[in-house]
């Protein structure tokens, strides 16, 4: 008989018991890892199995207050099963709500006099862990929290559960579909080795919004009170998440901390620079939201140079090498295109050489080319073009995601440098 989704994840949570000794779960506050980590407590209650499961938690500083009192009462729910990592370290964090800051810092000790709240009782700082460095980015942290944590417990195997869900954007479904055999565990596409003996696991991955709420009910658990104000406020399903407000994905949303928690709002808007310019103009297409519009007289070279004019030395000078970078790129090497794009391209009159190979695990072939101010194409977010350009300076995107940037060689560097110190460290 086919089996529901729940009955699969919980499936998926007794081979994670079953297979590691040690599991915890990274906990946002949302509905997805609130879902998560109920199913696990009541996969435990059922089973009867002693013992307990580390519940991980990157705290923002800088949320709305629904989001803190759900997380606060999480914590002091089902002491006997679940053990908290609180965690109030100054990370850097992307932040797209200015042209001034590329990232910002919570629990910043040098900013302590904006803070927008006290650091709750009992959490983790910087002093808790040797691995924290000051160039630390979020993301590095939760790769070596699951390393210091396999190693606190010494455990032989640790898994770390993570409440994404498929339906929720490409990316995410790619994480389970595009994941590559020798990074699973036993070939569970559900899985995903992320160092030596420490793997993520997304038992929820084939889970609906619909799916989530239905089990909220039906098993009357507790969930973040900031849904209910979403949905008064007549925010969509698929736009209802808990995320840190500065980044890219929140800028449209911003504007709602003002009606949904102005005591917040008022102490945010002092915390990072451009949250009130963003909360006013995030949703349009001044930083890029909908359709971007040309100024008369410019074209779209002239204005990604007057834009440039604009801002802060530093700041230029990063757009500019990315954008040398690209160019570099595809001049030397090419970008991957599918035929129909080729195919358009051809037919524009523009200049380009076709290469029969590349070397990623792609059917689409190399393209080498010139930059082009704007092109009508189907994969237009993959083509070089000085549009794109505008349109990631428009939106602070610093480090040029939209045009597919991945991590510099200097940040692989800083990143490779920690991530030596932590190894050295763990030997």
């Amino acid at each position: 008989m086919k089996k529901n989704v729940y009955e699969l994840a919980m499936r998926r949570i007794e081979t994670v018991f079953s297979e590691f000794d040690n599991v915890y779960i990274s906990f946002s506050g949302g509905k997805d890892s609130g879902v998560m980590l109920n199913l696990c407590i009541r996969y435990l209650r059922a089973s009867g199995l002693k013992r307990k499961i580390g519940v991980f938690h990157m705290d923002y500083e800088v949320q709305y207050d629904e989001t803190t009192r759900y997380i606060d009462r999480v914590f002091r729910s089902n002491p006997d099963i679940i053990e908290v990592y609180r965690v109030c370290v100054p990370f850097k964090v992307c932040t797209c709500t200015s042209m001034y800051q590329s990232y910002w810092r919570p629990w910043d000790k040098a900013c302590k006099e904006l803070w927008v709240r006290k650091i709750p009782q009992g959490s983790y700082t910087e002093e808790d862990f040797p691995f924290y460095d000051s160039t630390m980015w979020d993301y590095d942290f939760q790769v070596l929290f699951a390393q210091w944590y396999h190693r606190m417990k010494e455990a032989a195997r640790t898994c770390c559960l993570v409440g994404i869900r498929t339906q929720e954007s490409y990316h995410r479904w790619q994480t389970i579909y595009g994941n590559k055999r020798s990074y699973m565990f036993y070939h569970l596409k559900w899985t995903q080795r992320i160092t030596k003996d420490v793997f993520n696991a997304y038992v929820i991955y084939d889970w609906q919004t619909t799916d989530v709420w239905t089990a909220n009910g039906r098993f009357g658990w507790d969930y973040n009170r900031l849904y209910d104000l979403y949905y008064q406020a007549g925010v969509p399903l698929e736009k209802q998440r808990v995320a840190s407000p500065f980044i890219s994905a929140a800028q449209e949303s911003l504007q709602l901390y003002r009606a949904i928690d102005p005591d917040m709002w008022g102490k945010m808007i002092c915390r990072v620079n451009g949250v009130n310019f963003t909360a006013i103009y995030g949703h349009t297409s001044v930083v890029a939201r909908h359709k971007v519009k040309l100024p008369p007289g410019h074209t779209w070279e002239s204005y990604m140079h007057f834009l440039l004019s604009t801002l802060p030395e530093k700041v230029r000078l990063n757009y500019l090498r990315k954008l040398s970078v690209s160019i570099n790129f595809w001049r030397e090497k090419g970008g991957c295109l599918n035929e129909e794009t080729i195919k358009q391209l051809q037919a524009c009159g523009i200049k380009i050489d076709v290469q029969e190979h590349s070397n990623y695990r792609t059917a689409k072939r190399p393209v080498r080319m010139e930059y082009q101010d704007d092109l009508d194409a189907p994969e237009f977010r993959n083509l070089p073009t000085f549009k794109r350009m505008c349109i990631c300076i428009l939106k602070n995107d610093h480090q040029c995601k939209y045009m597919g940037f991945a991590l510099t060689k200097k940040e692989h560097e800083n990143k490779q440098r920690i991530m030596d110190f932590y190894r050295r460290i763990y030997k």
